[in-house]
Formats: structure tokens, sequence, C-alpha cells
């Protein structure tokens, strides 16, 4: 696999080599490929559609709708004492900054998360 492109100013040309067992890992989903075509992005999954058994991503959601928004690093905080766990409150702004319905803009040295009111439900 070949990964080829910019980081900020910075050039990037990564390959990637694994063993056949080492791609079937990455295929617990079904058969993964290594191809030079590029892959067709995912729709993205409203949060209105999560499952009924994720209330804590209901929670952070609830959190930052009514916040409107907040910087990274204190929204993570939030987070982190809405579940307990660092490791769980990362794992929810990961969700929360791929979600069609939070904008994350960039504003001095921290993210700020916004809900995007044009479409939540």
């Amino acid at each position: 696999m070949r990964i080829r492109g910019r980081i900020g100013d910075w050039p990037v040309d990564l390959t990637i080599e694994l063993e056949p067992e080492e791609w079937a890992q990455f295929g617990r989903h079904g058969d993964v490929m290594a191809s030079d075509a590029n892959p067709a992005p995912l729709p993205a999954k409203p949060l209105a559609a999560a499952g009924r058994d994720d209330e804590p991503l209901r929670a952070a959601c609830d959190l930052l709708r009514a916040a409107r928004q907040l910087e990274g690093p204190e929204l993570l905080e939030r987070l982190e004492s809405l579940t307990g766990s660092f490791a769980a409150a990362k794992r929810l702004l990961v969700r929360l900054r791929h979600s069609a319905q939070v904008r994350v803009v960039s504003e001095g040295d921290a993210p700020v998360y916004v809900w995007d009111t044009s479409t939540a439900s």
C-alpha cells in the first residue's frame, strides 16, 4: 500500500508492506485487498442513527449541542468527566470529529468543535 500526499508543507510518501496474515487481521468485516485505486469514501453516519445502547455518545452530543461549541481540550475534559475514563473520552472525541453533525474549526492552538445546527436534528 502506498500513501502519498502532504501534511502541511511536508511531502509524505509512505509505503506499507504487510504479510497476508497481517492483511487478514484488517479484513475482519470482509476481504481487504491492497490496491492503488482510491476507495470510495463511506457516507457519514448521522449520530441520530446511533444504536440504543450508545448512551455515552448521546450524552456527548447533548453536551456539545447545549454548549454549541467547545475547544478540544475543554471538550475532552468534559467527556472524561462524563465517562470516567480518558481513553473512552478520546474515543468519543474521535467519533464527534467524524460526525456529519459536528464541524471542527482550527482556531489558534486548539481545534474548536462546533455543533452544526444546519445538519443536526
